[in-house]
């Protein structure tokens, strides 16, 4: 299924809310290979979690830190709500 994407190719919108879409500079293969960081240590953490960890809140896999890149942010207000048209 795809979703409508903001005029600028940094959203998808879902249900009036903002997704932040992949970072087109990344090539494929290392996108693929952050997504799977990103999900191991998701994995990780939830288990961790549910095991009583605390400790296991922490920052994201590298490279997926929230709003770690600039192409994400320039010229958007902040909100995740998409636009009323």
């Amino acid at each position: 299924m795809r979703y409508p994407v903001t005029p600028d190719g940094r959203y998808f919108v879902v249900r009036g809310r903002l997704w932040r879409c992949a970072n087109p500079g990344l090539a494929p293969a290392a996108r693929a290979a952050l997504q799977h960081d990103l999900m191991a240590a998701r994995r990780a953490k939830g288990v961790a979690l549910r095991a009583g960890d605390d400790a296991a809140r922490g920052p994201p896999a590298p490279g997926w830190t929230p709003r770690s890149t600039p192409w994400a942010n320039a010229g958007r207000p902040g909100g995740r709500t998409a636009p009323r048209t």
